[in-house]
């Protein structure tokens, strides 16, 4: 039985906390679709996201932030550009795929600061979020918390409903190129992209 939390609801907040904390893996509304959501420090629920969307585990997954200080505790050098354009597209949908701070992972990072405050308090409250849209691989993601969470290949722990969740995938923009390639054009368009990088 999937447990249902109104967004609304003065619990709603600390029960995806305490979710998180304990390694599962939620459904949350985002500024643009219904995402899911994991620590990423939980090697087993950052699994269980390619688990419950059927797709492969090499993908890779954007972490969401609390605000552009707590990305740069995921990245390491970030060029100016990136900079300027977290400074006008942020909080919002717009990913920008950065490098990595030095350890053992991948070389880079795909790092957002959502325009949505559940999301970025959450964040807050726990550290950067592992987060994909809530749907079978290569099929859209439901308007619906509910209907998002239903088309997953299991149950979840939680699951937030937000009301209907209809927006656009974030542009998703390859900050580590200085010639800012676009790996996905969504509300945010190229033209705007230079524009802001470039002033």
């Amino acid at each position: 039985m999937i447990e249902l939390v109104m967004m609304d609801d003065d619990t709603a907040l600390g029960a995806a906390a305490r979710a998180l904390q304990a390694e599962h893996v939620i459904v949350l509304p985002t500024d643009t679709v219904y995402g899911l959501a994991a620590l990423p420090r939980s090697a087993r629920a950052v699994d269980d996201l390619s688990v419950l969307k059927d797709r492969p585990s090499s993908m890779p997954i954007a972490m969401l932030v609390a605000s552009r200080e707590q990305a740069l505790t995921l990245a390491g050098a970030v060029p100016d550009a990136a900079e300027r354009l977290m400074e006008a597209f942020w909080p919002g949908p717009l990913t920008l795929v950065l490098p990595a701070r030095d350890g053992d992972g991948p070389e880079t990072v795909g790092v957002r600061c959502p325009g949505h405050e559940f999301v970025r308090d959450l964040a807050q409250r726990v550290g950067p979020l592992a987060v994909t849209s809530a749907n079978r691989h290569g099929h859209p993601t439901d308007v619906t918390a509910a209907g998002a969470a239903h088309s997953l290949s299991r149950e979840v722990a939680l699951v937030i409903d937000g009301g209907p969740c209809a927006g656009i995938a974030s542009t998703v923009v390859d900050a580590t190129d200085p010639n800012l390639p676009l790996l996905r054009e969504g509300l945010i368009r190229r033209e705007a992209i230079l524009r802001a990088a470039l002033r």
